[in-house]
């Protein structure tokens, strides 16, 4: 049987021209390598060198056998760094940046992901909003994150995973007779999330500017940190909110049963993208994360795109 031994000392010993050389080189004893050559030489039933000098001089059967051997070798390193990189994954520590209503396209159901497959690794969802991640990701404190797009950095790798539409939510069948307006924006009593990041935060920004344009001011009666309390509000009848379709099809059952949505007029979308620096090489560990969410946010994608737009005790509307 040919051994991984005999492959190195052939090889060593076709590179450096004899068996000394190549003992010194692999730091064996010169018996040792020509008898892991004799050996070699003996289960291929052939000789692969002739003595010359003080050295040796490799027969055709050496130069044919020379491309296989390298070869198996190279396959053998490669192995070796597979391993090592699972062994990694296994025992890694992954810091993925997500921002706010992340968790609901996100969250528990990533984390038990990735820990079903990886139960050595640590798991850190870091961040509140896209700003802050993105921020977070130039700095080199997190490798990749999900974010909300558009935003300009050249240094910054994108890859798209999900499209989201925003619509209004209320619990009133009233204001759900017909898609809402900026200007309908500009008269409802609204309660909206994300209070701490409201001057970045890329959603709010969306909407004030098409409230703006025509010639209205958006003024949310009450403000509040996250998109489930702005939905409890809106449920209780006390302000009308906006927020994603994929966030009440996350919520699914645990939405209150008094709400119903209808689009804005004109749409309003917003698209989700993995990101990460530009150039950066990413640990295995967040390769394995990376890989979850963006699987995880196609299939949501597909889920929401494939509605049929009902509102929840209203009328079918077609959207």
């Amino acid at each position: 049987m040919v051994t991984l031994q005999q492959l190195r000392c052939f090889l060593a010993t076709l590179e450096h021209g004899s068996f000394t050389a190549a003992a010194v080189h692999l730091g064996y004893a010169q018996p040792s390598i020509s008898e892991q050559v004799r050996l070699l030489e003996r289960h291929l039933d052939t000789v692969l060198f002739r003595r010359a000098g003080r050295g040796v001089v490799p027969t055709e059967a050496a130069r044919a056998l020379q491309p296989h051997a390298t070869q198996a070798l190279a396959a053998v390193d490669e192995a070796g760094r597979a391993v090592a990189s699972v062994r990694e994954m296994l025992t890694g520590t992954i810091r993925f940046g997500v921002f706010g209503t992340a968790r609901f396209y996100l969250g528990a159901e990533l984390v038990a992901d990735v820990l079903g497959r990886h139960p050595g690794v640590r798991v850190e969802l870091v961040g509140q909003n896209s700003a802050e991640v993105l921020g977070e990701l130039r700095s080199g404190r997190l490798e990749a994150a999900v974010i909300a797009l558009p935003f300009g950095d050249e240094e910054v790798t994108i890859t798209p995973v999900m499209r989201d539409e925003l619509v209004y939510v209320s619990a009133d069948p009233e204001r759900l007779a017909a898609a809402v307006t900026p200007s309908d924006l500009a008269e409802a009593q609204l309660v909206l999330p994300d209070v701490s990041w409201r001057d970045h935060d890329t959603t709010r920004l969306r909407l004030v500017h098409s409230v703006q344009a025509t010639g209205g001011t958006l003024r949310p009666r009450v403000e509040v940190e996250d998109a489930e309390t702005a939905l409890e509000i809106a449920a209780l009848g006390i302000a009308d909110t906006v927020t994603w379709r994929g966030v009440l099809h996350r919520l699914g059952h645990r939405l209150p049963e008094t709400l119903g949505w209808v689009p804005l007029r004109p749409r309003l979308y917003e698209t989700f993208a993995i990101v990460h620096r530009h150039g950066a090489e990413l640990s295995a560990a967040s390769r394995v994360v990376v890989k979850l969410a963006a699987a995880q946010m196609r299939r949501l994608d597909t889920a929401i795109g494939g509605t049929t737009g009902q509102q929840r005790r209203q009328a079918e509307y077609d959207l």
